[in-house]
């Protein structure tokens, strides 16, 4: 009787985990936290994603572990979601970064308000123009 009991309520835990996180697909505008805070969008420095901050490469090495955090934010809601890209490697995300239009597609965890990326889209670059003429 134990047993069943106890598998009953190790079913009731594992529903109630898997009901906690659900999947998303989010579009909006790939940046980092401290770009969104600063609302600095396309002028956001490349350096804030690897160290958190404008002008942190001053003090910031080769090798040292990077500690700024990646979000999207989504112009139509006016927040940003924090990203967890622990299935995407980053030299993927080059194109995305300070791109508008990048779709991610993960689960969504409403306590820390992080999807858990499990890929992404970015947008197509923009097509090449031949300027004509002179100014």
């Amino acid at each position: 009787m134990k047993k069943i009991l106890m598998l009953g309520l190790g079913f009731l835990l594992a529903t109630g985990a898997l009901a906690s996180s659900e999947e998303m697909t989010k579009k909006g505008f790939l940046t980092s936290e401290w770009c969104v805070k600063n609302d600095l969008f396309k002028d956001c420095r490349l350096e804030s994603y690897a160290c958190g901050s404008e002008g942190c490469f001053a003090h910031w090495n080769f090798g040292d572990k990077v500690t700024g955090k990646m979000v999207l934010y989504v112009h139509d809601e006016g927040t940003y979601y924090n990203i967890d890209l622990g299935k995407i490697k980053a030299h993927e995300l080059d194109e995305a970064k300070n791109a508008n239009e990048v779709t991610f597609t993960g689960e969504y965890d409403p306590q820390t308000n992080t999807i858990h990326a499990t890929e992404f889209k970015a947008p197509p670059p923009p097509k090449k123009s031949f300027f004509k003429g002179c100014l």
